[in-house]
């Protein structure tokens, strides 16, 4: 009965991954010792993104970048992310500990945007519009469950979809994901969703993590780079993961679950860019205010305090320059540069 049943399990595992196709990309949510949050995320892609980190100040005009019509904001908050090309915020944290992370999704389906009648926002605005209106996830929910824009989804460089989910997270733990289905925002909304994937969608996510949840991850674990599998292995990590009172020790724990599930570099198929190679990767402690940086293509890990950036209104958006793959460690505000912001993914 044992074999059987494991037989199955691996059979459900490999049709999950061959119906939902192996994706890349994962985020979790950390709680410590001391009761406070820490969001940990991979960045996979099959050729470097050329992420930069930039310092956006309160104060700053913002549009959703896709010309008339689209939405206009002026942000609430300060913030510190990371770019995609220089065209999307996909990573980030505000300064009142609000962490954005916008993973791909290929299942995405925006709608008619421009049928819609509503203000237009780049979808590779979505994750700094949250991260500048909002400073709690109960706050961000209440507000985008009105939906109050419509997303506008140009293909990326070199001509891929661009689609993906936005998880955001905040100090107290809370947590919710957004995503867009079939033309209308799907939002999952509790603290208990502490892992986020690629495909499938979030719900059927949830769907394969409650089969595997009876199996001894010590024992058996799905082994493959597929989102699903991810899922699963991430679950259980963090599940068995030690709640570290050490404010060093917690870091070096989310540090060590978002490597574990990882992909090494030269993995890549040129044909399907989300089968790919861990990037960098990301570590935000929500308690600290300390948005921490690896490069996959760099021996140190750095980190920015918030606290310390030029954050206040009136003050010049700034860029720290990733070109060239330099080599940093430590904490790194004072290296940020004043530079005109990055225009958003237009057509």
């Amino acid at each position: 009965m044992r074999n059987s049943r494991l037989i199955a399990l691996v059979a459900s595992a490999t049709i999950a991954c061959m119906s939902f196709g192996a994706l890349a990309c994962t985020r979790f949510i950390y709680e410590t010792g001391t009761n406070s949050y820490i969001v940990g995320r991979s960045m996979d892609w099959a050729v470097d993104p050329a992420t930069d980190l930039w310092s956006f100040p309160k104060g700053l005009k913002r549009d959703g970048g896709v010309g008339p019509g689209s939405v206009e904001w002026t942000s609430k908050h300060g913030s510190v992310i990371s770019s995609f090309y220089n065209i999307a915020t996909v990573d980030g944290m505000n300064d009142a500990g609000l962490v954005a992370n916008a993973l791909y999704l290929v299942e995405s389906d925006y709608g008619d945007a421009k049928a819609s009648g509503k203000p237009l926002i780049s979808v590779g605005a979505w994750t700094q519009y949250a991260l500048d209106n909002y400073s709690t996830v109960a706050e961000a929910v209440d507000a985008l469950s009105k939906d109050p824009f419509a997303v506008v989804a140009p293909d990326l460089p070199g001509g891929k979809k661009a689609g993906g989910h936005l998880a955001l997270a905040d100090a107290s733990g809370d947590s919710a994901i957004f995503e867009y289905i079939g033309g209308k925002l799907v939002i999952h909304h509790d603290r208990k969703y502490t892992v986020m994937t690629n495909s499938p969608t979030f719900d059927q996510q949830l769907a394969i993590n409650t089969y595997w949840k009876g199996v001894n991850g010590l024992s058996f674990q799905p082994g493959t780079i597929g989102s699903a599998d991810r899922f699963v292995r991430m679950s259980w990590s963090l599940n068995a993961a030690p709640k570290e009172k050490d404010p060093r020790l917690a870091v070096a724990t989310a540090f060590s679950l978002i490597r574990s599930i990882s992909v090494p570099l030269g993995l890549a198929d040129p044909d399907k860019p989300n089968i790919a190679a861990t990037i960098w990767r990301t570590v935000s402690d929500t308690g600290a205010g300390r948005y921490f940086f690896e490069s996959s293509y760099s021996p140190s890990i750095f980190w920015v305090d918030v606290a310390k950036l030029k954050l206040a209104e009136g003050s010049a958006p700034a860029r720290l320059d990733l070109s060239g793959r330099p080599i940093l460690s430590g904490e790194v505000s004072d290296k940020f540069a004043p530079a005109e912001p990055f225009k958003f993914l237009s057509h």
